[in-house]
């Protein structure tokens, strides 16, 4: 089959076409046949950084791509709830030992997807298991409820636009930091006040939208530096939520506050085989949500074939994208 693949790591690295052999299906996996795929953060990290800096990039040569939508071609012994013909969807490969998406085919453990939404294209639900899963998972952790005031940091990042929607269908009050007009228009459009954090400091929307009180719950999807404006968002007793943790921080608010401080890693049930079945539920759920009506995935603008995931890749590091970049086989 054909695959793109990287023989290298490192910011110069580049996807070469290549053939690699048609997958074997094993007991727990079905083989999906590929229709699309979408570029997040952490693939652009594993081509750049390699197993030097990220012990669970794949070996060389190697297969990237997290997310998929396809069709399944082959059902494994012991798999249950899926047959060949079904469109499926999920975030299963392109880490450790795990093939990725970007090949014609890929096997799959079937307990990492579901059926995908039925009112979706498969780009469109190419572009949401990695950011789905993430933003369930975070606004479940911090008990996101109807009523509460929420703050999402990034409402039109990948995670981000997720996070927005998704409170907003738990009956949260909806807020989210955005920095020009058109991401404004995005947020408005789902529900959800914008904030533009270029115009406004923390101290300054907090009194404006919650008396001076602060956020039930705020979830990061920024990270970094920002995780410290999360915490003076925040109320005394809330809940904070974070995808990106990886620096040295003052927790003197999180104590002072009585803050509850959730770090989201989805990547843990493929890295540790833990719990995968939990990845299943939440993506079955998700496409409930999805075909309720209740959320719809932001895709940049932009078309990729799988010949054109260099472009696709620069494009997301170089900022230039809005919502998720897909690549369609």
């Amino acid at each position: 089959m054909k695959a793109m693949v990287l023989k290298t790591y490192g910011d110069s690295a580049k996807f070469e076409v290549a053939e690699i052999p048609d997958p074997k299906v094993g007991s727990g996996q079905v083989v999906v046949r590929i229709a699309a795929t979408s570029i997040n953060t952490v693939d652009t990290m594993i081509r750049s950084m390699g197993q030097e800096l990220l012990p669970f990039a794949p070996d060389l040569p190697a297969v990237l791509g997290m997310d998929f939508a396809g069709t399944v071609v082959a059902v494994g012994d012991g798999v249950t709830g899926f047959s060949t013909g079904d469109e499926v969807y999920g975030c299963a490969g392109g880490l450790a030992d795990l093939q990725g998406a970007l090949a014609e085919y890929m096997p799959v453990d079937a307990r990492l997807i579901s059926l995908k939404p039925e009112t979706l294209s498969m780009r469109q639900a190419a572009s949401l298991p990695l950011v789905a899963i993430t933003a369930y998972e975070g606004l479940k952790r911090a008990g996101t409820s109807k009523g509460q005031n929420v703050l999402i940091h990034g409402g039109t990042g990948g995670v981000g636009h997720v996070a927005v929607q998704l409170a907003k269908h738990y009956g949260a009050d909806v807020f989210s930091t955005i920095s020009n007009g058109a991401q404004a228009a995005v947020v408005e459009e789902y529900g959800a006040v914008p904030i533009n954090y270029k115009n406004q400091d923390v101290g300054s929307y907090v009194a404006e939208h919650t008396d001076g009180v602060g956020f039930d719950v705020v979830y990061d999807t920024v990270g970094g530096a920002n995780l410290a404006l999360s915490f003076e968002a925040a109320a005394l007793n809330a809940h904070v939520a974070t995808t990106v943790s990886l620096l040295q921080l003052d927790l003197s608010p999180v104590h002072f506050k009585g803050l509850s401080l959730h770090v989201v890693f989805m990547l843990i049930q493929m890295l540790h085989n833990h719990k995968r079945e939990e990845h299943a539920a939440i993506l079955a759920d998700v496409a409930s949500i999805v075909d309720a009506g209740a959320l719809t995935p932001l895709l940049d603008e932009t078309c990729h074939k799988l010949s054109e995931v260099e472009q696709a890749y620069n494009r997301l590091i170089n900022g230039q994208a809005m919502g998720k970049v897909v690549v369609e086989l």
